[in-house]
């Protein structure tokens, strides 16, 4: 295998590989610590599928994903045969290294691309119904850890702080490729959100379309600065911060919050005090501290019951457009369906076929809750 190629790019060493089907796979390390220089994957791997199917919902407006091959994927392995930890010996996973700190690698079972490309627009696609596009984009996976157990929770200083520019380097990677409107980062933590791996790792999903959740925030945050001169999530972080009661955490760059209207039982945004479309757009000094506020808002979650809280987090950044970017800021949405240490809520008819929430506990006694934690 040819020796990879090293970067440096606002003080993020990586290094890219590649894996014996051709996917990329990019190495991170701590500070202080060193990237391989070469790894063989020895595995024999079939080569690489065609993409899966778009399919657009006239009813909707809605772009669907159909990636069939996915249901070929692994599934909850036992921890001996995790494909996210290191290769030793005779066993080989889809990391081909012994050790290692942060690694980003191709989806194996993408539900967008391997190949980039650009799709027809909603009026075009609108037209041809039952036309045949190609699910084109691409989808990553983020491994935090070569530790089989534990969470982003558990990480320590510096490790946090790779993921983190591990995140910022993949987003300005992403968003420069042919085809791509959004950037999406994010975790599914716990069997009980539907992870397929256990072992420590996120996604993420670059789109050839901007997602439907993202357009109607871009939509607000659009409307707002155009009525009021004002950016919509900096005023509401300057009106939370003024009220207090749903404060969790507040820092020199970012401040924790549970939201006015809290759709989930558990529920916190992590929101930049400066204006900034995405992760890669972060100064060096704010993606330190947002290291540790994000790690240390995931203890709080963990911190309410016994036993771990399943949660997905999601990184909302800007559709890369120049109208959302100037409107739109950068945050986190962590979420947790866990209402109760034996409960969960469940989407049933109002949240799933309607979209209309309805929550069971007020955003000030989760924030109540929260603060009480320590992280």
């Amino acid at each position: 295998m040819p020796q990879g190629t090293q970067h440096n790019e606002s003080q993020t060493a990586h290094r890219i590989h590649h894996l014996a089907d051709g996917r990329e796979a990019i190495f991170f390390a701590d500070r202080g610590h060193s990237i391989p220089e070469q790894v063989t994957d020895q595995r024999a791997l079939d080569p690489r599928g065609e993409p899966g199917e778009l399919r657009y919902d006239r009813l909707t407006g809605d772009w669907v994903a159909v990636a069939a091959h996915r249901q070929a994927r692994t599934y909850l392995p036992p921890k001996e045969e995790c494909p996210l930890c290191p290769s030793k010996g005779t066993r080989h996973s889809e990391i081909p290294a012994s050790e290692f700190d942060v690694v980003v690698f191709e989806n194996r079972f993408p539900s967008l691309g391997p190949v980039l490309g650009e799709i027809p627009t909603p009026d075009e696609a609108a037209a041809l119904p039952e036309a045949q596009i190609r699910a084109v984009g691409r989808c990553e996976v983020v491994v935090f850890t070569s530790d089989h157990d534990g969470s982003f929770g558990s990480l320590g200083d510096d490790r946090a702080r790779t993921v983190i520019d591990a995140w910022a380097q993949r987003t300005a990677s992403l968003s420069a490729m042919p085809g791509i409107k959004q950037v999406f980062v994010f975790e599914n933590r716990g069997q009980d959100i539907g992870v397929t791996l256990h072992h420590p790792h996120g996604q993420i999903y670059a789109y050839p379309y901007v997602s439907p959740t993202a357009q109607k925030m871009a939509a607000q945050a659009r409307k707002h600065l155009a009525d009021t001169g004002k950016n919509l999530l900096g005023e509401i972080l300057d009106s939370e911060l003024a009220d207090g009661s749903r404060i969790v955490a507040r820092g020199e760059h970012f401040s924790v919050f549970v939201p006015y209207a809290a759709r989930w039982p558990l529920e916190a945004h992590l929101v930049p005090h400066r204006q900034v479309p995405d992760l890669a757009a972060l100064y060096e000094a704010e993606k330190a501290e947002l290291a540790l506020m994000y790690r240390d808002l995931i203890r709080r979650f963990d911190g309410l019951y016994d036993t771990p809280t399943p949660y997905i987090a999601a990184w909302h950044q800007a559709p890369l457009n120049d109208a959302d970017r100037a409107a739109s800021r950068l945050h986190l949405q962590l979420t947790s369906p866990r209402r109760a240490a034996d409960k969960l809520k469940f989407l049933a008819g109002s949240e799933a076929a309607m979209g209309a929430f309805i929550n069971d506990v007020s955003a000030e006694q989760t924030a109540a809750r929260l603060r009480e934690v320590t992280p």
